[in-house]
């Protein structure tokens, strides 16, 4: 066991201790007590008189006994606690109930008739003792209530009548009391002594919390280690094998507040005290339950991700990353409900102030919420996926994650671009990883001297390549003498590859465009590349004239020609019918 971390929580504590009887406990007990009640409130019945007061505590006590906890409530009701700290009211005031009930049954029995039933006038002395009186006082809101000295000096006159016998009729009560109540009344003289802000048997009992404490932390943390080892071993998921032996630590933690939370309710310390110490206990258990709740989303999110990899679906990629925000943001909301509803902090009247500055955070959260709409539109429109390869304005690359404010895109060349969730309610996405196909269009430019039939041979042999690589597209391209350029033929190529992504278009271009080299060279096609002629020619002034045809004789001759090419290529009078792909087998 770690006593030297024992020993440095215990010197801790004292400092704290320290602190608290130098006044700070008072000091957040001004800050955080709540309001007097108005005195123009109507009064309740029973608490309206000395009588009433006195008669609703015995019969909530008496419920109590005869199996209805819930009635504690009504018990404490009747005491004074305004001196109290609004953090430790109830707990301390469950306490006092009890304190209180074991000095009136070591009294006397009371006799409801002789306690006046006046509204007004002075306090109701029920009992003086040698440390302190127990007496009933009217507030200022008109309640009679237990008043402050009495509620203050309990602990001390219930040490004082812990030797005294029960009244007549009362022997078989003491069962009914908690058992640290009367733990107390047992408690020797000797270890009742304060010698250093607490009694001695106080700093006993805190000590051995401490050790308790840390004794659970170790083994509920042991015997977790050793349950997600376990469990390691022997899932089938395979994205559980890599988590962390250490995922439910906070559990341990959690276990070890736990401890101390119920002790030190149970040893009777004096409110500062109680207060620091409190406070610290129900802070470490609220961080520890929404530290273990964050491990849990983590094992959640482990398990989406890898059913978002074995889907074909790309939605799943990005809403997984989504979940496991949502759900920590929810866990993060409810810890804080938590935290502040166990500091007793009104989060009613928090909200409400919040409401008061609610024009300048909208004004602040207006660039929030819109990232928040453009993230629901991509979802919702399915604009792009986790992996799809975007154009974005001036941003081109691939998604790779996809949040509530933004979303990160991998550029080309390595770098992080990211692109706030606004952008993409208005901007134009161009979705590249959204094609079906892959397009190529090109002009294949051959030399002027290339004859005609080695030309429809080499636009045929090119089609006939699209039909044979088995990536291409049977159902759409073109392969066509296209333009007559100034140094070449141009035959216009215009194709498409059905690949899944871009590595398989490159090496499928490649391929294709080494094919049509090899097809070229077999039919004896030359490409062409831009040049210019020079001819340089001399007049001969000696030679005879040669006679020109007239226009006439010019049109008959060309008419005759590309007659006869017709009748030789396509057919004289016959019509080709449209361009049709034969069906893919």
């Amino acid at each position: 066991m770690h006593f030297r971390n024992i020993w440095q929580q215990l010197i801790l504590i004292v400092i704290l201790l320290t602190a608290a009887d130098s006044g700070w406990a008072e000091q957040v007990s001004e800050k955080t007590s709540e309001p007097e009640v108005s005195a123009k409130e109507a009064i309740p019945e029973n608490l309206s008189s000395p009588r009433a007061t006195m008669e609703t505590f015995l019969h909530a006590m008496n419920d109590i006994k005869r199996g209805a906890p819930d009635r504690i409530e009504a018990a404490v009701s009747t005491l004074d606690l305004s001196d109290i700290n609004p953090i430790v009211r109830k707990e301390r005031g469950q306490d006092l109930a009890w304190m209180l009930l074991e000095v009136l049954d070591r009294t006397e029995i009371i006799n409801i008739e002789k306690i006046p039933n006046r509204v007004d006038g002075s306090r109701y002395l029920f009992k003086r003792y040698e440390r302190g009186e127990v007496a009933i006082s009217r507030t200022d809101s008109g309640r009679w209530l237990f008043d402050r000295n009495t509620i203050n000096s309990l602990p001390t006159i219930m040490d004082e009548v812990a030797t005294t016998e029960r009244v007549s009729g009362k022997d078989d009560e003491a069962s009914y009391v908690p058992w640290h109540i009367r733990l107390r009344q047992k408690v020797p003289l000797p270890l009742k002594q304060s010698t250093f802000l607490l009694q001695n048997w106080q700093w006993i009992g805190l000590l051995l919390t401490i050790l308790a404490g840390v004794i659970i932390d170790k083994l509920v943390t042991f015997f977790l280690k050793t349950s997600v080892r376990r469990w390691r071993k022997g899932t089938r998921h395979d994205e559980f094998k890599e988590i962390s032996e250490d995922i439910l630590r906070p559990l341990g933690l959690m276990a070890m507040a736990i401890v101390w939370w119920g002790s030190i309710n149970l040893m009777g310390l004096p409110e500062s005290v109680m207060l620091v110490l409190l406070l610290a206990v129900k802070f470490l258990a609220s961080i520890s339950g929404v530290w273990a709740a964050y491990r849990l989303v983590d094992l959640v999110s482990a398990y989406l991700h890898k059913q978002a990899e074995l889907s074909a679906n790309k939605l799943d990629d990005a809403l997984v990353p989504l979940i496991p925000r949502t759900l920590k943001v929810f866990v993060t909301v409810i810890g804080f409900v938590f935290i502040a509803d166990n500091l007793n902090i009104d989060i009613s009247s928090l909200l409400a102030g919040l409401g008061l500055g609610g024009l300048a955070f909208a004004l602040a959260a207006k660039d929030m919420v819109q990232n928040l709409f453009g993230s629901v539109t991509v979802l919702m429109d399915r604009t792009f996926s986790v992996g799809d390869w975007i154009v974005v304005d001036d941003v081109e690359g691939t998604v790779e994650r996809i949040g509530f404010r933004s979303t990160r895109v991998r550029t080309f060349y390595n770098s992080v671009v990211t692109v706030p969730n606004s952008k993409f309610i208005t901007a134009t996405v161009d979705n590249m990883g959204e094609r079906r196909y892959r397009r190529l269009s090109c002009k294949l430019s051959l030399t002027y001297d290339t004859p005609p039939d080695r030309i429809e041979a080499f636009c045929e042999g090119v089609r006939e390549l699209v039909r044979q690589h088995p990536y291409m597209r049977k159902d759409y391209y073109h392969a066509y003498l296209n333009e007559f350029a100034a140094s070449s033929l141009d035959v216009l190529l215009y194709v498409f590859w059905e690949t899944p992504e871009w590595n398989t278009e490159l090496r499928e271009r490649h391929r294709f465009m080494l094919d049509i080299l090899r097809l070229a060279q077999r039919l004896g096609v030359e490409f062409a590349f831009p040049t210019q002629t020079l001819y340089m020619k001399k007049e001969d002034e000696t030679a005879d004239s040669i006679s020109e045809m007239d226009q006439r004789q010019a049109f008959a001759l060309g008419q005759s020609y590309a007659k006869s090419i017709v009748a030789e290529t396509t057919g004289t009078g016959t019509k080709p019918p449209p361009v049709v792909f034969p069906p893919i087998s």
